[in-house]
């Protein structure tokens, strides 16, 4: 027994990330309710050698729903989910047309054609969603030099991230792990002072969707969205787009 499980952990210590999640029984826990959906995310972004200590390479989540609107949200509606065969830069189909033209222009040139100028996690994304929780915070401010970010460029509100997500040219960033499980990144806790955007709008609290009354709903009503049939039925296509 002791020499067996020897070898095993020699083998998930040198084996690639591929040959270590075929080794183990991740999707059939996952398809037979044995592990949430959150956990069959978690563990795939450790296996594919994301972690929490790591800011560059910290675990990415999918944003899920794709109404921030609404008074109220139905998720037994598809309308108001993600789609989830596409990559952010591709679910708003003008942009779309803008970053293939770019593909196409840069086409025989001295830098390879490229598609997308920015990433949808770094370390950026990482410090601008969780800008409110330490030490995060600290980092951020030393990200830029030992104070924060323009409040304009800071995480504000739910439905502008989203919509940021949908029309920037520079901003295709999917969601960290936090979004389904803590509301201290929602709340300005430590009184920081993160400044105050041009319209006046002195930034405290992230701005919540109208269909989410308090921090701890809006983190129940997405967590249960990523649990959902519709996120389960369609997972493995934003999963080969992140993972391969």
């Amino acid at each position: 027994f002791v020499f067996f499980h020897s070898r095993t952990l020699l083998f998930r210590r040198i084996a690639s990330p591929s040959q270590l999640f075929h080794e183990l029984p991740l999707t059939q826990q996952w398809l037979s309710y044995n592990i949430s959906t959150f956990d069959y995310l978690i563990r795939r972004n450790f296996i594919s050698g994301r972690a929490y200590k790591s800011l560059s390479q910290y675990p990415v989540f999918p944003w899920v729903l794709s109404d921030y609107t609404s008074a109220s949200i139905d998720l037994s509606k598809e309308e108001v989910f993600r789609d989830l065969s596409k990559p952010i830069g591709a679910l708003n189909e003008e942009r779309l047309e803008g970053f293939l033209e770019r593909y196409h222009a840069m086409e025989g040139g001295d830098i390879p054609p490229f598609m997308y100028g920015s990433h949808y996690s770094n370390v950026g994304t990482v410090l601008n969603f969780l800008v409110r929780m330490e030490p995060f915070a600290e980092l951020a401010a030393r990200l830029q030099g030992g104070h924060f970010d323009w409040a304009d460029r800071l995480f504000h509100s739910i439905e502008e991230a989203w919509t940021r997500v949908l029309t920037s040219t520079g901003d295709l960033k999917e969601l960290t792990p936090e979004f389904f499980y803590s509301t201290h990144f929602l709340r300005n806790m430590n009184v920081l002072d993160l400044g105050k955007r041009q319209d006046g709008t002195v930034l405290g609290d992230v701005v919540l969707p109208p269909w989410a009354s308090s921090p701890e709903e809006f983190v129940r009503i997405n967590m249960q969205a990523l649990e959902s049939d519709y996120v389960s039925e369609h997972l493995n296509e934003w999963i080969d787009l992140i993972f391969g």
